[in-house]
């Protein structure tokens, strides 16, 4: 019986709970504000650091005309 209203009150808990337990940052507006600013710097490079991890961003060699690479 102690089980199952320990079980009770477990699902009632996590029920009424909004997010995670434990939070992500800081309660303080201002050091809230830098996290937040640091999280999406970092999340803003990462598609440039893809693109320099695969090679994305060398420049494109291709040409919209034909040449025939011979001297004139």
């Amino acid at each position: 019986m102690r089980r199952y209203w320990l079980a009770i009150l477990l699902c009632v808990a996590l029920a009424n709970s909004v997010g995670c337990a434990l939070p992500a940052y800081s309660g303080d507006p201002k050091t809230r504000a830098s996290q937040l600013i640091f999280t999406s710097e970092n999340l803003r490079m990462f598609a440039d650091e893809w693109a320099r991890f695969w090679f994305l961003d060398q420049p494109d060699h291709m040409t919209p005309f034909v040449t025939h690479g011979g001297i004139l």
